[in-house]
């Protein structure tokens, strides 16, 4: 019997993946286009909020970047994902060039998979907007910061769990590799830019912990106080 030719980059070979159109533009320009756009945003965020709140603390500064540049990946890259999820194997702008890219390391963002398709979904439409709102709260001192802070990051911890036991599961059980062999894609798209997203909201969620138990200890220690008078 033979053996089809593939017509697109991506693993599996057999992936059904039509209309797949190779990118116009080079990968140096795509990544550094994007490495642009992430840079501009940071430090326009950090001059805003330096403008509008010159005396807040540097690590909340930090933490407004971090949960802005999450709501902004959220909302518009994988927003546009959500929008063009059966169509992105032909598209030729940015987002969809860039998603093209990132897809060498993950078809399912070529093949509509259902249950990334849905994860994304949920994403754009709650926690996107939910890393706003804690940007916000950062910067206004808001007593609800933790607490929204901690739903945040618990998502984002679920949410990358499930994504790398889905895709690992299907790899050693099924023997359905989503990813291309090379070292590359694997380390770099795959595992070190999603990891990212465990780490720093663990941290995060780490020192939510213990903000709302140092408050918690504080009022009790005042209300065994007042006790003693």
């Amino acid at each position: 019997m033979e053996r089809r030719t593939p017509t697109h980059p991506f693993y599996p070979i057999d992936a059904l993946i039509e209309d797949y159109a190779p990118n116009e533009a080079p990968l140096l320009t795509i990544l550094a286009t994007a490495s642009l756009g992430v840079t501009a945003l940071l430090g326009a965020t950090w001059t805003l909020t330096g403008f509008k709140r010159p005396k807040i603390q540097t690590r909340d500064r930090i933490a407004i970047l971090w949960f802005a540049l999450s709501g902004c990946i959220h909302c518009f890259f994988e927003g546009y994902f959500m929008v063009h999820h059966d169509h992105m194997a032909s598209a030729q702008d940015f987002f969809g060039q860039l998603w093209k890219e990132y897809a060498l390391s993950d078809s399912r963002y070529m093949t509509s998979d259902t249950l990334v398709l849905c994860m994304e979904t949920i994403t754009v439409m709650v926690w996107g907007p939910l890393c706003f709102l804690v940007a916000y709260l950062t910067a206004t001192q808001h007593s609800l910061r933790h607490p929204f802070q901690i739903i945040v990051c618990m998502s984002h911890l679920y949410g990358d769990s499930l994504y790398y036991a889905t895709s690992l599961f299907d790899h050693y059980v099924h023997g359905i590799a989503y990813c291309r062999p090379e070292a590359f894609y694997f380390w770099v798209y795959y595992f070190f830019m999603n990891f990212i997203w465990i780490v720093v909201p663990f941290c995060y969620l780490y020192q939510s912990i213990r903000a709302i138990s140092a408050a918690f200890d504080a009022l009790k220690e005042r209300s065994q106080r007042h006790k003693e008078r």
